[in-house]
């Protein structure tokens, strides 16, 4: 019982990171085409925001995405600028891109 809880528990607390990247997903589907290839930077600001968030959450990976679209302007040297690696990360990615949980066992 107390795994159950404990399972939906985590659940639950990858919902909203789970939202946002459905959001970043849509946007890459149908508004992200309409511009073309226009980022200055390697991956795209909006690949770097579904990294981010997927990597380190919504609050972090936010404030990732946040500071690289400061960044990305008609002046900017751009380049490759890659998501920092979260060494310990609990979670996952599944084959669709959703974060959960490390699988037991």
């Amino acid at each position: 019982m107390m795994v159950l809880r404990s399972s939906a528990l985590q659940t639950i607390a990858l919902l909203p990171r789970n939202l946002v990247i459905v959001l970043l997903r849509g946007y890459r589907a149908v508004i992200s085409p309409l511009y073309g290839d226009v980022c200055r930077y390697y991956p795209s600001c909006s690949a770097y925001a579904l990294g981010a968030v997927q990597e380190h959450g919504v609050t972090r990976g936010g404030w990732l995405a946040a500071r690289r679209l400061a960044r990305c302007h008609p002046w900017a040297e751009g380049g490759i600028d890659d998501v920092p690696v979260h060494e310990h990360s609990p979670y996952r990615r599944t084959r669709f891109g959703f974060v959960a949980s490390q699988r037991k066992g």
